[in-house]
This record gives C-alpha cells, sequence and structure tokens, in this order.
C-alpha cells in the first residue's frame, strides 16, 4: 500500500520549548501523572466523519480539502481508501482509537440490503488493519440525521416505516461494534426533537425514542455487547429543540424511562455551550450522578450562535474538563476529536496540526489538573465551606435525621442567623491561575 500522507513523520513529544510543528509539546504519552500513564489517563479517538469525511464544505460554499485519497467518491474504492488513509492516520499521530458513524464508512445505497452487505465488506477489510496495528474502537453509532427520511426525526418520528429503518441502522450498527470490539454505543440524537409543538406529541416521541432505546441495549446485550451506551446531550441544531437538551435533561430521561443501568453520557464541550453551561458543568453533573462516559473533546466560538466543532485549544476548560475526569476516577468512554479544522485549513499537514494542537490541549489540562488537585487549596476551601453540617443540627440535616420542627426550633433559638462564610471566589479563581501559569 502506497503512503498517504508523504512527508509527514511520526509525531513525537519534544517538550515545550520545541518550534517544530509537527511535534507534541506537553502529551509525551509515557509521562506518569498520578499514578498513570497519560496515555492511559487521555485515550484519544479519531472521529471518522470529521477527520476522513469532511472537506470543509459548508451552507455558503463547495468543499476545500481533498478528502478522496485518491479513489472516486462514494465508491467502494474509496471506502477502502478511506480505511488507508485514517489508520496510516492513528499510527502516524499515535492515536489508538476511532470512532464511526455507519454511514462514514461506506455510501448509502438505495437498498438497505445493499449498505449492509458494503458495511460487512468494510469492517472486515478494518479488522485486517486493527489487527496488524492494535488500533481499536472506542465506540460506534448510526447516522439517523443525514437521510431525508429522518426529516421528522428516528426513534422520535411519525412514520412507524421510519422508525422501523432507524432500528435497522441501530442494530447493524450495534453488530458492526461488537465486531469490531467497540467499548461503547452512542445515541447522538441527531433530529430527536422538534421545530413546532404545534404538530408535536411529545410525550409519544419521547416514549418511543426510549422504546428504540430499550430495544438496542437488550439486542445488544443478547450479541455480547458489554460497553456502555451513551446519550450525547445537545440543545439544538439541527432541530430547534433537541429532547436530550444537556446533561441534566438527559439523565432525567434515562431515570425516567429506567434506561439508566446501561446508559451513560458522552458530553460534548461545545453542545455544553450551546446550553448555556460551562463544559464543566455539564462534566460536574454527570460526574455527581455517576452517569460521565465519554468525552467529545472540541470546542465553540462564543461569538457564534452554533456547533462550531473546532479543534480545542482553552488551556482552562481543558483543565476544569480533567479535574471533573480525575474526580470521576476515569471514562468507561475515552476522549473523542468531534473536531474539524477550519474550513480554510485544508492540507493534510492541517490534519496533523490540528490533532496536534487538540492532543497538547488536553495534555496539558491533565498535568494543571493533577496540579490543582495536589495543590489541595480548592479542595480543601469547598470541604471547609460546608464544615457546619459536621456537627449539631448540621449534622442531623445532612444525615436526614431533622425534622422540619427541629430545624424552625433551632432558629427560633438562635434568633438570627451569623452571616454565610465569605465564597472567596476572587481567591479561587486566583490560585487556579497560579497553577496554571505559575
Amino acid at each position: 500500500m502506497a503512503e498517504i500522507f508523504t512527508g509527514i513523520p511520526q509525531i513525537r513529544y519534544e517538550g515545550p520549548q520545541s518550534k517544530n510543528a509537527l511535534a507534541f509539546k506537553f502529551y509525551d504519552a509515557n509521562r506518569i501523572v498520578l499514578g498513570k500513564p497519560m496515555r492511559e489517563h487521555l485515550p484519544f479517538a479519531m472521529a471518522w466523519w470529521h477527520n476522513l469525511c469532511n472537506a470543509g464544505k459548508d451552507i455558503f460554499g463547495d468543499p476545500t480539502a481533498d478528502k478522496s485519497f485518491g479513489a472516486q467518491k462514494d465508491t467502494m474504492e474509496h471506502a477502502r481508501a478511506k480505511v488507508d488513509a485514517g489508520f496510516e492516520f492513528m499510527q502516524k499521530v499515535g492515536i489508538e482509537y476511532f470512532c464511526f458513524h455507519d454511514n462514514d464508512l461506506v455510501p448509502e445505497a438505495d437498498d438497505i440490503n445493499e449498505t449492509y452487505r458494503r458495511l460487512d465488506e468494510i469492517t472486515d477489510y478494518m479488522l485486517e488493519k486493527m489487527q496488524a496495528t492494535g488500533i481499536k474502537c472506542l465506540w460506534g453509532t448510526a447516522n439517523m440525521f443525514s437521510n431525508p427520511r429522518f426529516m421528522n426525526g428516528a426513534g422520535s418520528s411519525n412514520s412507524a416505516e421510519v422508525f422501523c429503518f432507524a432500528a435497522a441502522q441501530v442494530k447493524k450498527a450495534l453488530e458492526l461494534t461488537v465486531k469490531l470490539g467497540g467499548r461503547g454505543y452512542v445515541f447522538w440524537g441527531g433530529r430527536e426533537g422538534y421545530e413546532t409543538l404545534l404538530n408535536t406529541d411529545m410525550k409519544f416521541e419521547q416514549d418511543n425514542i426510549a422504546r428504540l432505546m430499550r430495544m438496542a441495549a437488550d439486542y445488544g446485550r443478547s450479541i455480547g455487547f458489554a460497553g456502555d451506551f451513551y446519550i450525547e446531550p445537545k440543545p439544538k441544531e439541527p432541530m430547534k429543540h433537541q429532547y436530550d437538551y444537556d446533561a441534566a435533561t438527559a439523565i432525567g430521561f434515562l431515570r425516567a424511562y429506567g434506561l439508566d443501568k446501561d446508559f451513560k453520557l458522552n458530553v460534548e464541550a461545545n453542545h455544553a455551550t450551546l446550553a448555556g453551561h460551562t463544559f464543566q458543568h455539564d462534566l460536574r453533573v454527570s460526574r455527581i450522578n455517576g452517569m460521565l462516559g465519554s468525552i467529545d473533546a472540541n470546542q465553540g466560538d462564543l461569538l457564534l450562535g452554533w456547533d462550531t466543532d473546532e479543534f480545542p485549544f482553552d488551556v482552562y476548560d481543558a483543565t476544569m474538563c480533567l479535574y471533573e475526569v480525575l474526580k470521576s476516577g476515569g471514562l468507561t468512554g475515552g476522549f473523542n476529536f468531534d473536531a474539524k479544522a477550519r474550513r480554510p485549513s485544508y492540507t493534510y499537514e492541517d490534519m496533523f496540526e490540528s490533532f496536534i494542537l487538540g492532543m497538547d490541549t488536553f495534555a496539558l489540562g491533565l498535568i494543571k489538573a493533577a496540579a490543582l488537585i495536589e495543590d489541595g487549596r480548592v479542595d480543601a476551601f469547598v470541604k471547609e465551606r460546608y464544615a457546619s453540617y459536621r456537627e449539631g443540627i448540621g449534622a442531623r440535616i445532612a444525615g436526614g435525621d431533622a425534622t422540619l420542627e427541629e430545624c424552625a426550633a433551632n432558629a427560633l433559638a438562635l434568633k438570627a442567623p451569623a452571616m454565610p462564610g465569605s465564597g472567596r471566589q476572587e481567591y479561587l479563581e486566583s490560585v487556579v491561575n497560579g497553577v496554571l501559569f505559575g
């Protein structure tokens, strides 16, 4: 097989002082952080759809990048060329995992039976590459939003026929995920939402989404899938309102339908900010509910009101992300770069430099998050802030033993409460700055 990315070497760690654009400055796979190698803290994955399929087309302009990899587009020859390119890319950049949608892998046929055949053929080829390289599948999913049949959603569709086609895609994508040894399976609610409530039976649609997810969980377990299923929250796009709005909404949905034993969350940075939250907020909500499973590593532009899927470069956000991950004890999934190079960044070198940026950003975030935990001042302050709940009436409240009457009697005896302790937000922000830049 001919080399595709000619002139691009194996990407290696050269340290913070390096000026080499094709070298890591902070991602040192074997560096020990809090007792584990960096590669174990940061199981990075390549998103098949952005890195191998997205050519820079947007609603205002044609593609700028050549992602044909020497083959005719929308053919099985092209599907194999993407496999060749993807595995060469992952080997050169040192990424150990990939993620995929079904129609990232092969062009969809008019007959679903032919699509199935094509998927079987290409995943046989991918297995050969996986066995030769040691590269693994992080998770799979089905694209149930691009085809016009999904204009009103998949599980939430008003058409039972469309629901069945969605079920067929999920079934096959699950089988492929098991075949490729995937650690997880994701439901991204691509069009699971509504444009107007005037034509929408919201309860019926949510019931049907839950039915599809339960079918998938049951079938997955029956064929030996032992990993986690994930919901990926997003508040809008492409629908005006998406049912999996944010982490809290998704967790509430899973618990309401009894799906929380099989499902966790795949939290995306850009989706959290679209919902009006920080990335850390949705990670914290997921963590404290025991539902943090995997992460789509990207960021948005706060001046733009849509899902820009930029490669992450904000070290503060990455630090706060890894702070939550470390507090959670790590991920059952990993860090998938659901990110795309900017449209004017159209060369093969740009592909590599984008991943170097993202991997370095999260590596530096890991280093700084570990330093913040080892520093201890933030954790100590938060613990002391709630010290009044460790004794007396506070301990009884925290233990669930106090009654309303008992609390009221305590207040009457005090006559007036003392001022609560200062939140010292500015001090804590200076501690974080000191750890990051000191």
